[in-house]
């Protein structure tokens, strides 16, 4: 494969380890904010903002993850017959899989932007109590489809390179 392409393999990698790393936090501040919410619950008023920012750091949180779930091969995969086929195979029918799956994030991008630019026009609001902006946590969302989209090119240049015999690393 040419320079150029490893090179943009290397550092779609490393971004995506980067910030699903720094994204794998989120849990724990997710955890302490539910705590939160439990004890004023129990002790003191409760907080009308607690449930929403635990569900928006959960939604960045499997977001941002997900393209660095997809550098480890972390997704749940069908094994019916994949283990039983010789690497370039694999790569074959993994790179098809991968474009199908680029079509998919292709689609959820285009509704992702469109819905952020509808939320910053008209500054969208939740229907809760606290009634937070949309804009913040939808444009989290295109970064980290984004982010697949990208991990998802650098998996087909892999699952290319394999299919032709020739691996990357």
């Amino acid at each position: 494969m040419p320079r150029t392409i490893r090179m943009f393999v290397q550092a779609v990698d490393a971004m995506n380890r980067f910030i699903g790393r720094c994204a794998m936090y989120l849990i724990f501040v997710m955890m302490a904010v539910l705590l939160y919410s439990s004890i004023s619950k129990t002790f003191f008023n409760p907080s009308i903002w607690t449930l929403e920012v635990a569900q928006f750091l959960m939604v960045a949180y499997f977001l941002l993850g997900g393209a660095y779930s997809m550098q480890l091969d972390g997704h749940v995969r069908m094994d019916l017959l994949y283990s039983k086929w010789s690497p370039r195979t694999k790569g074959a029918v993994d790179a098809v899989t991968v474009l199908l799956l680029m079509f998919y994030l292709f689609w959820l991008l285009y509704g992702g932007i469109s819905s952020t630019q509808y939320a910053l026009q008209y500054n969208e609001t939740s229907y809760s109590a606290w009634s937070p902006r949309m804009a913040p946590i939808k444009i989290i969302m295109c970064i980290g489809v984004a982010m697949m989209i990208l991990q998802t090119l650098a998996t087909l240049c892999r699952d290319i390179a394999e299919a032709r015999g020739v691996p990357l690393e």
